[in-house]
């Protein structure tokens, strides 16, 4: 048998076990591809609930409403104030955790109040290898992880969207707005409003995988393979864009996971 489809066997018995399950929804595939296998397994049991804060752009949100709903799930917003901590806002490279913390809070509150008991996310087995502070959290709240416990990879998840249809099979990987930052920068609801602004001017142009690294004054564009060589030659038309949103440098760079980090910007950027 073929070893995604034992998989994806797997994962329709683990959840139809589950007296119910709040699915912590991004609009990401991952999580995209968890509601719809609990939706098939659990019917009106299952529930998508996405955290809404300051790191998540609007596009993103109303791109989660509308596939949940696509699917004929039950979608919840929940605000969540990550902002309010100050372990979340120093960006000490923990940020994650407490972000994850604010937000299984609010879920765990959300689901005793309504009688639901099982939480859940979208981590697959890849995460696993990575670091990724916001497990902690998940394991402090006993949210389960369905897709990582059958096994499901990357691939896996982008088979089964494919595979089922799912509007959003080839939707680039996403991450908060705070990801932008280097650690050590300050996450304020400015600064995300000023990434997120960038990004959306960026998008105007067709752009899909992007991401706007926030140096100061300085951008480190970040894009898909077939996207960089397609801004390649439009520098000075991003780098006008970009200076509405008080950036005066940029530079054009593969997409990267976890590309702020600590990364300085190179001397030899392009300016408006």
């Amino acid at each position: 048998m073929d070893l995604h489809l034992e998989r994806r066997a797997t994962l329709a018995a683990l959840l139809a076990e589950l007296p119910d399950v709040v699915v912590a929804f991004s609009g990401g595939v991952d999580s995209g591809v968890l509601l719809h296998a609990a939706v098939q397994a659990l019917g009106p049991r299952a529930v998508a609930l996405t955290g809404d804060s300051a790191s998540l752009p609007r596009r993103e949100l109303e791109e989660a409403q509308a596939f949940a709903r696509a699917l004929g799930a039950r979608f919840e917003r929940l605000a969540t104030d990550e902002l309010a901590s100050e372990d979340y806002r120093r960006n000490d490279g923990t940020r994650c955790f407490h972000c994850r913390h604010a937000l299984f809070t609010g879920m765990e509150a959300w689901a005793r109040a309504r009688g639901f008991t099982v939480l859940a996310y979208g981590e697959v087995t890849d995460d696993l290898s990575d670091h990724r502070p916001g497990r902690a959290a998940a394991r402090a709240f006993a949210v389960r992880a369905p897709l990582c416990e059958a096994g499901f990879s990357k691939d896996d998840v982008r088979r089964y969207a494919r595979e089922h249809g799912l509007a959003l099979a080839d939707k680039p990987a996403a991450a908060c707005l705070a990801s932008r930052l280097p650690i050590g920068t300050r996450v304020t609801a400015a600064a995300l409003a000023r990434i997120e602004a960038a990004e959306e001017a960026l998008r105007a142009l067709g752009l899909r995988e992007l991401r706007v690294r926030d140096h100061g004054t300085h951008a480190r564009v970040e894009l898909g393979p077939g996207e960089l060589a397609q801004a390649a030659g439009s520098e000075a038309r991003l780098a006008t864009l970009l200076a509405e949103h008080g950036f005066a440098t940029l530079e054009l760079a593969p997409y990267r996971r976890g590309g702020a980090g600590t990364q300085a910007p190179p001397t030899n950027s392009a300016s408006r």
